[in-house]
């Protein structure tokens, strides 16, 4: 008895199909900022009232600029992680309009893989 040889393409269901609403707009900055204490972290507000959180090692930054960071396109937030002599670092950027939401997952993110030396 031979099987029956399959359709192609794909199926999908008319639910899986209907669009969803996404959060857009660049939402609440304090969601990013609360995670931060003054235990741990710096927190500097510029001239431009830009936000630079720096961890007390000098290895975690996160940029916040409202207005765009000068010298960018649109860059709103900027994550930067300093590595080792053995394994380099990393840094992430968001746009103006990225959510807070989205940024504050990030920062959450980076935060938990972090601890003490």
């Amino acid at each position: 008895m031979a099987a029956a040889p399959r359709s192609p393409g794909f199926s999908t269901t008319i639910e899986a199909l209907r669009l969803r609403e996404w959060q857009i707009g660049p939402g609440e900055p304090m969601l990013v900022m609360d995670q931060f204490s003054a235990d741990d972290f710096s927190l500097v507000v510029d001239d431009r009232a830009d936000v630079h959180v720096n961890s007390k090692d000098g290895r975690f930054y996160l940029g916040w600029f409202p207005a765009g960071r000068p010298g960018t396109d649109r860059e709103g937030w900027k994550i930067a992680v300093t590595g080792t002599a053995e394994v380099r670092g990393y840094r992430v950027s968001f746009d103006t309009e990225t959510p807070a939401d989205v940024v504050a997952a990030a920062v959450a993110c980076a935060l938990e893989t972090s601890r003490q030396a």
